[in-house]
């Protein structure tokens, strides 16, 4: 399917940087289905939305937070107070330096890729509308519902419950699509996608969100063990 979710100037931008960015291998360990589908991945900071971006060759769009796709000013305050700060455990200072120079790169990055908006609040639900949307187009989708407050590792604490609102916004619009746990390792520079399951089959548990949450994890830290 041709992708229609990225500006010409960005195909080119992204040849690019092929040529600095190692080349990603995706496993799957089952069938490969037709989309529209959802990949549940863990993030390994920026290694896994790059490897994503540079190298997977379905049509998709991503979920990311809303400060990343808001402006130069936004995306730099993102990145010096949560991004390189807390989860990358830079010092302060440094990460303001040096976002002088990544903030307007990683905007004009962003711009290009078409991003989902993610919110904290009751703007969530423009993300699960504009997620509905582009699954009915035919587009899929990846989102990173890690927890990813207070680092990334290797060995994945949480999954937010977000993703599986979602799942459940799409059957409440008899969306049933499949859905692939995914684990990126950064140093094999592989990527395991698991069995795919039906969003149907897996409300059909009959497990409480958080219960949900905690299987789509696990079966992604299992993926990690490869």
């Amino acid at each position: 399917m041709k992708d229609k979710t990225r500006k010409k100037w960005f195909k080119i931008f992204k040849g690019f940087l092929k040529v600095f960015i190692r080349k990603t291998e995706f496993v799957f360990l089952n069938e490969k289905l037709d989309g529209p589908y959802i990949i549940l991945s863990n993030h390994s900071a920026a290694s896994g939305p790059l490897g994503y971006e540079i190298h997977y060759q379905d049509p998709f769009r991503f979920w990311g937070t809303f400060e990343m796709n808001s402006g130069l000013k936004s995306t730099y305050n993102y990145l010096t107070n949560n991004y390189y700060t807390k989860k990358k455990h830079w010092n302060l200072h440094l990460a303001r330096i040096f976002c002088l120079i990544a903030a307007p790169l990683c905007n004009l990055f962003y711009k290009g890729l078409n991003l989902i908006s993610t919110y904290p609040d009751t703007r969530f639900r423009k993300t699960l509308k504009e997620s509905i949307k582009t699954l009915q187009s035919g587009t899929n989708l990846i989102i990173f519902p890690e927890a990813s407050e207070n680092g990334y590792f290797d060995e994945l604490t949480l999954f937010h419950e977000g993703s599986v609102v979602f799942l459940e916004y799409c059957r409440k619009h008899q969306i049933n699509v499949p859905v692939y746990v995914a684990y990126f390792n950064k140093k094999k520079r592989k990527c395991y996608l698991d069995k795919p399951i039906y969003i149907n089959d897996l409300l059909n548990m009959n497990l409480t969100r958080i219960e949900l949450s905690k299987v789509l994890c696990d079966r992604c830290n299992m993926l990690g063990k490869k």
